[in-house]
């Protein structure tokens, strides 16, 4: 399990997320951008439902790759307007408690960019996680998720 790094004297995270994390040895898993396009293309013009569509995207790749949320050691995050960031960090408080559920957010960072790579998103998270413990030969695979990468 992952743990928090606060430094003697700094001051709490401006939100929810943490100075610093350790995590215990294992295979890393890193995500790649996801922004908020689900099965049905765009999940809506605002950054609010976009950021609900990007975290749920991060949260399939990591569960496929038999990490949790929990197992997310590392965000960024980019929003495309610094008008987007009550609404990104609304969205963000009502997810997180579901995903982090023992308070334990990992480090993130929040950029302001110009744009993303299509004029009609708004927000971007990457993700890196730890996967602990390797998937027990014969396992199975829920339905619909697929393997990119071979394990040693």
């Amino acid at each position: 399990m992952a743990r928090t790094i606060t430094p003697r004297g700094f001051p709490a995270p401006l939100g929810m997320y943490s100075h610093g994390m350790v995590a215990a040895g294992g295979e890393l898993v890193t995500v790649a951008g996801q922004v908020g396009i689900g099965p049905r293309g765009v999940a809506g013009p605002d950054v609010g439902s976009q950021t609900r569509q990007a975290f749920e995207n991060v949260r399939a790749i990591v569960e496929a790759a038999d990490c949790t949320m929990a197992d997310i050691v590392r965000l960024q995050t980019f929003l495309v307007s610094a008008d987007d960031i009550p609404a990104f960090m609304k969205a963000r408080q009502e997810l997180f408690p579901a995903y982090f559920p023992t308070g334990l957010y990992p480090p993130n960072t929040l950029l302001v960019v110009s744009r993303l790579v299509r004029p009609e998103l708004r927000v971007e998270v990457e993700a890196m996680a730890v996967r602990r413990a390797p998937r027990p030969v014969g396992r199975k695979r829920p339905a619909g998720v697929t393997r990119a990468y071979k394990r040693r």
